[in-house]
């Protein structure tokens, strides 16, 4: 049987408010429940019976058979003839009740719960009547919804990024003011060493805070600088035109001394990257030459077995050594020249 439908299926499935296979599958099991209890009745009323009645009976006069507590005799091959007959009649009901209702739920399928594909697209269900499928002008759209997604998402990102920056800055601003605030004025007392364990590194040992004396200096306190009740532009103002005159004065005193100062000239930005290049090409070029034996020209470019010119100078040590050598090598082959000539030894 090949496949329904999705559209007839999914119809079929609305409509039911469960799809057709389950109903077949509930009917089969619930078949199959009957026949599983018809088995298990004729099991117990097959053993109940006496076996006598099921045709049963004593094979041989001369042997004694045997009893149970109640003096009933005991038939063993009863209990299995039973067993197996009532186990071939249960394999044989399920194989009947398969087939047929597998023929069942191929006529159910086919003719009961469908509906024919050249209808299917037409049919309304009853919770349809009077519903309106038309789509709003202003209805969101999935690429809409998307961004908006997208948007949220970096909307969120910025602000907890916007509440790190704020904490950073809090805690910050924090630390700056406990560097210009001082330290309380209270009576002396003996220091403790949870004290000077949780003292900031920013106090000083007479209370202070390091920056302190912005503030507690004798011209701070008369320009009102660490006064709250001042504004701080005003402060920093009359602080800056204070200074004016001492900077006045510094300048008066410094300039005809830079008319006596030597007229320097321009710095050669390029002399250093100049001597930098020339020591690498020299140091290059020195261990070419030393430790790969090759003789480069003034540009740099090795001769190839041309006449290069005068060797290095070599120094008086070098020559008595080789001198030495020439001297031992001869010595060597006269020595040899008279061992093989002995009349030579004669007349020496």
């Amino acid at each position: 049987m090949g496949e329904p439908n999705q559209l007839v299926s999914s119809l079929v499935t609305e409509h039911l408010r469960y799809t057709p296979l389950s109903l077949i599958d509930d009917i089969i099991n619930s078949i199959n429940g009957l026949v599983y209890k018809a088995v298990t009745a004729v099991e117990q009323g097959l053993l109940a019976a006496p076996p006598t009645t099921l045709g049963f009976g004593q094979a041989s006069s001369n042997s004694i058979p045997d009893t149970d507590g109640d003096g009933n005799i005991i038939y063993p091959e009863a209990t299995q003839e039973i067993e197996n007959g009532v186990h071939q009649l249960e394999t044989l009901l399920e194989a009947t009740v398969d087939k047929t209702f597998d023929k069942l739920e191929i006529i159910l399928l086919r003719s009961v719960l469908t509906v024919p594909e050249d209808i299917a697209s037409w049919v309304r269900l009853g919770h349809y009547e009077n519903l309106s499928i038309t789509q709003q002008a202003d209805a969101p759209t999935p690429e809409s919804i998307n961004l908006q997604r997208r948007k949220l998402q970096e909307t969120q990102k910025l602000h907890a990024a916007l509440l790190g920056e704020t904490s950073q800055n809090a805690a910050l601003i924090v630390q700056l003011k406990s560097l210009l605030s001082s330290a309380e004025q209270g009576p002396a007392r003996k220091p403790k060493i949870e004290d000077a364990e949780n003292t900031h590194p920013s106090t000083t040992k007479q209370g202070n805070s390091t920056f302190a004396f912005l503030t507690e200096d004798a011209s701070s306190k008369e320009l009102g600088v660490g006064n709250r009740g001042q504004k701080p532009l005003t402060t920093n103002v009359n602080f800056a035109l204070s200074q004016l005159p001492a900077m006045r004065s510094l300048l008066a005193i410094l300039k005809p001394k830079l008319s006596l100062l030597p007229a320097t000239t321009a710095i050669d930005i390029e002399a250093p990257e100049e001597e930098r290049r020339h020591y690498i090409e020299s140091q290059t070029r020195r261990h070419l030459e030393s430790t790969r034996g090759l003789d480069l020209d003034a540009q740099g470019q090795n001769r190839d077995g041309e006449w290069q010119g005068g060797g290095r100078r070599m120094g008086a040590e070098e020559v008595g050594a080789i001198e030495g050598i020439v001297n031992m090598l001869q010595s060597g082959h006269e020595h040899k020249d008279a061992q093989a000539d002995p009349d030579v030894m004669e007349e020496s």
